[in-house]
């Protein structure tokens, strides 16, 4: 399968979700990918080079990942199964290579703090990617404008996370993980209700 080596273009949030472009070097087209809002998060948090007091998850994985002295040695977007991205970490331990299947969003997050190129397949990127005009991407704002994501939630709670991509499973026709959301949902509300 060939790669190709891309980069984190830009994140910004659409009328549809936070959105990641991922761009070559020799490659007009770009990939879009749709994000949850606590991973858009996690990626704005290490592109923006925020250090928080306490780790976030995908900080906690990485950091376990140094204890265990394996490498995050890449990412790769492998393959898009109806209308689903699938990408793997590449790590090596003891000069062994495994790929772990993850979401990108959780991967891109993770190579982010690993410092660990990201490549996406050839035949995804032909079949989702696509030529961004320098209207559009200058209408979606910049990743070098990395203020815009965190001043639009600059405390996303869960719950709004999980309402932002219940809202967003329906709109994809997604109903069986719009069903799992919702009742994540209901169990926090339930939690958090007074007595």
């Amino acid at each position: 399968m060939e790669m190709l080596h891309v980069k984190v273009e830009q994140l910004f949030f659409s009328n549809m979700g936070f959105v990641i472009l991922l761009k070559g070097h020799e490659d007009e087209r770009t990939l879009p990918i749709f994000i949850g809002a606590a991973e858009a998060q996690a990626i704005a948090l290490q592109i923006n080079n925020v250090k928080m007091s306490r780790p976030l998850t995908h900080d906690l994985f990485k950091n376990t990942l140094d204890f265990l002295e394996c490498r995050v040695k890449r990412i790769e977007v492998c393959d898009l199964k109806e209308g689903t991205f699938y990408a793997k970490l590449i790590l090596e331990h003891d000069g062994m290579e495994m790929g772990i299947d993850s979401r990108p969003s959780d991967a891109i997050a993770v190579a982010l703090r690993a410092d660990a190129p990201i490549y996406i397949s050839k035949a995804v990127l032909e079949q989702a990617g696509r030529v961004f005009t320098e209207e559009e991407l200058r209408m979606t704002g910049s990743i070098k404008e990395p203020e815009r994501l965190s001043k639009q939630k600059p405390h996303l709670n869960p719950l709004d996370a999980l309402k932002m991509d219940l809202e967003k499973a329906v709109k994809e026709e997604r109903y069986e993980d719009a069903a799992k959301i919702r009742d994540r949902i209901k169990n926090i509300e339930h939690t958090h209700t007074p007595n």
